[in-house]
């Protein structure tokens, strides 16, 4: 494989993809996937997933452009406001990594998918989260993703979309399925 000469760089926006419906890792893959096609690298930082997906299996085949680092650990989140103290942990560690790749002009796109909910269960503070958005390089398209995003962090990016559930299987008894939902 020939190596591609790097494109020019973006003037990076940030983006946010909320609400209670399926899609927003899927917008922010979606994304990713355009970006590749385009010779752009992404890193794509997962705070609350743990388990092997379609989307991490198949970006391997890429060559390098989209880079995952995952953050969270198999299971569910303790309620609101009474985070376990090794999900606090992997939660800061993960924004400091994504943090570092931000910075380290490597990536022109760095996603944080389920940020938001990160900071909803107090894993993370929307101090910490908003810092990290004014460190941002113009160079860098930065994208949270998750549901509950803080009217802070609304105010603060360029591009929001909401996905609202009109209708969901799921209801129906239907489970994620490989290929599909996970």
């Amino acid at each position: 494989m020939t190596k591609q000469k790097r494109p020019a760089r973006l003037i990076g926006q940030i983006q946010i993809y909320t609400g209670d419906g399926k899609g927003k890792t899927t917008a922010a893959l979606g994304l990713a996937l355009r970006a590749a096609g385009r010779g752009y690298r992404t890193y794509f930082g997962q705070f609350l997933k743990a388990r092997p997906s379609g989307e991490r299996t198949a970006a391997k085949k890429l060559g390098g452009l989209i880079t995952f680092a995952l953050f969270g650990r198999p299971g569910l989140l303790r309620m609101k406001g009474r985070p376990d103290p090794e999900d606090v942990q992997r939660a800061e560690r993960g924004l400091s990594l994504c943090r570092k790749a931000m910075l380290s002009g490597k990536y022109d796109l760095v996603v944080l998918d389920e940020v938001n909910v990160a900071v909803y269960f107090g894993l993370l503070k929307l101090a910490d989260v908003l810092a990290l958005c004014g460190e941002k390089p113009a160079s860098v398209e930065l994208v949270l993703t998750g549901r509950r995003a803080p009217a802070a962090l609304i105010r603060r990016a360029g591009l929001v979309t909401e996905m609202r559930e009109i209708k969901h299987y799921f209801a129906a008894g239907v489970p994620a399925r490989r290929g599909i939902e996970k």
